[in-house]
């Protein structure tokens, strides 16, 4: 599993999105980090394919990430991607929980939201109205007060006009969830579970609330709704077999990697899925420096599943994490062939062979992945080096510069675009990319001044 930084707003199509966070100089570019893992984003693309197909959207187009944050949260600001915060995975106690939570998102997509609300925030123009799209970024990603803060000085009654609008629009994402759980087979009590959790959250009485002030309906509001579409329609069917199996797994190894290893050896032992279990104490003794115990472990999972190739990825980090490189170069070899295609897994194996001395062998993993997902920054940091050592400078030079631009330093990603295009050749499409970051870095100067 890897921890990746990134912009709140790391997402190339929104690029106008990020220009707006350059326009106020006062707000800190938040970075939050990615928990980018191929065995957790297989689970979650399993679980999440049966409502994105049933909302009309493509399963290999919207991806589902999980963001490095204990709180309970999920938002979208493109149409590609749904945010789950590792939090949330943790916190729902069944898949179907969670499915409501991703068709809740897929719904803003499917319904147009998105759009909307982008439409809304390019026309910003005002300095009340740039507060408010601030704010409404700030939201969307989970920062309350953060969006508080922002929309100081914006009118009361524009503010309570937008979020009347996109209060609306929640309670149609909901609506829309249910039907698209209940037209998946799965049970849409989901739903409700859901809302049961935001309830038990809530800090102020229902008398001291302003609802038009929230992003969001009443969580006792949300629950009545969905209880009521429940009484309509029927809990649908009963848990799927092969939803609990993904749930579990990718709950299992999110919780080794982030809670105490001390907690996941009590807890592993009532893990009904042996490979599961097995995977999981082995994250523990990896993560108690006991090689030994952990290859053990991650060894009888393999054994328990041998075609599984996120297992000879996991077994992979565990031993470069440990130095033990051609090792490691053999259980990423294993996984690649395992899936060919798959980003995370290729970027593994060509960061197992960039330390095993082979740079140049490393590139073609590396370059498959990066065209997959533009999203992995580490996988773009080991581009970078090993683009230097086979003597590729413009090249390092511009991974490095799209590195920091996802990460949202654009003034250092603005210094490797200009070294990157003095480097490559003119008009050549890498040095088109280069000056497509040395773009966004001139406009966002422009911005502050």
């Amino acid at each position: 599993m890897a921890f990746d930084r990134l912009s709140r707003l790391a997402s190339i199509p929104a690029l106008f999105l990020s220009a707006l966070l350059f326009a106020v100089s006062s707000v800190p570019a938040a970075a939050p980090s990615l928990l980018r893992d191929s065995d957790i984003e297989q689970a979650l693309t399993k679980l999440s394919a049966p409502v994105l197909t049933a909302a009309g959207l493509n399963p290999k187009r919207v991806r589902i990430l999980v963001v490095n944050d204990s709180s309970f949260n999920a938002f979208v600001i493109d149409s590609r991607a749904i945010f789950v915060n590792y939090g949330l995975i943790l916190a729902v106690g069944k898949p179907e929980m969670l499915q409501a939570v991703i068709a809740h998102e897929a719904a803003h997509i499917a319904n147009g939201h998105i759009t909307r609300r982008t439409q809304n925030l390019k026309s910003a123009s005002t300095a009340s109205g740039l507060g408010l799209a601030l704010a409404a970024i700030a939201a969307a990603a989970g920062g309350g007060e953060a969006a508080a803060g922002i929309a100081l000085g914006t009118s009361s009654s524009a503010l309570r006009s937008f979020l009347a609008h996109t209060r609306a629009e929640e309670a149609s994402a909901d609506r829309s969830a249910a039907g698209y759980m209940t037209r998946a087979g799965i049970s849409p009590q989901g739903l409700v579970d859901v809302h049961a959790i935001f309830a038990g959250q809530e800090l102020l009485s229902a008398a001291s609330q302003d609802p038009y002030m929230r992003s969001h309906p009443l969580s006792s509001d949300r629950v009545r709704a969905a209880k009521a579409y429940v009484a309509q329609f029927g809990r649908g069917e009963a848990e799927r077999a092969e939803d609990v199996y993904w749930f579990n797994r990718a709950r299992g190894k999110l919780s080794a990697f982030t809670r105490s290893p001390k907690w996941t050896q009590s807890r592993s032992k009532k893990e009904p899925y042996k490979d599961v279990r097995l995977m999981r104490q082995a994250i523990a003794y990896h993560r108690q420096n006991n090689l030994q115990k952990a290859l053990a472990g991650i060894n009888g999972a393999i054994a328990t599943r041998p075609n599984d190739p996120f297992y000879y990825d996991l077994k992979g980090q565990i031993l470069m994490e440990n130095r033990r490189w051609n090792d490691a170069l053999a259980a990423y070899g294993q996984a690649v062939k395992l899936a060919p295609d798959d980003a995370l897994i290729l970027g593994g194996y060509g960061r197992a062979l960039l330390a095993a001395g082979q740079p140049k062998a490393a590139l073609p993993p590396m370059e498959k992945a990066r065209a997959r997902d533009f999203r992995d920054t580490r996988l773009l940091r080991d581009m970078s080096l090993a683009y230097a050592k086979t003597g590729q400078n413009g090249l390092a030079a511009l991974a490095t510069a799209e590195r920091y631009a996802l990460m949202g330093r654009i003034d250092d990603a603005g210094i490797h675009a200009k070294r990157a295009m003095a480097q490559l050749p003119r008009g050549s499409a890498p040095w088109r990319r280069a000056e497509d970051v040395l773009v966004a870095y001139e406009r966002s100067q422009k911005r502050k001044r």
